[in-house]
């Protein structure tokens, strides 16, 4: 398991996914990366930094944004 730092671009309230480019990556971007269900939707605002948590760092599929901060 590991932590991540990114980027938001994008987030989508109705199925509570984003899409999240990792800090160092400028060209590759996670899309429909699962959102903790704890955050709020205003704080989700594009280009807000992110902590994603990576259970399998080989399976995008399995991370998930934890955290927002400025």
């Amino acid at each position: 398991m590991s932590i991540k730092k990114g980027l938001l671009k994008s987030f989508n309230s109705g199925d509570y996914t984003a899409t999240v480019q990792l800090i160092g990556s400028y060209k590759v971007y996670l899309e429909g990366v699962t959102v903790a269900r704890n955050l709020p939707v205003a704080e989700m605002a594009v280009g807000r930094k992110v902590f994603v948590n990576f259970f399998n760092e080989n399976n995008a599929k399995e991370a998930v944004v934890i955290a927002v901060y400025t």
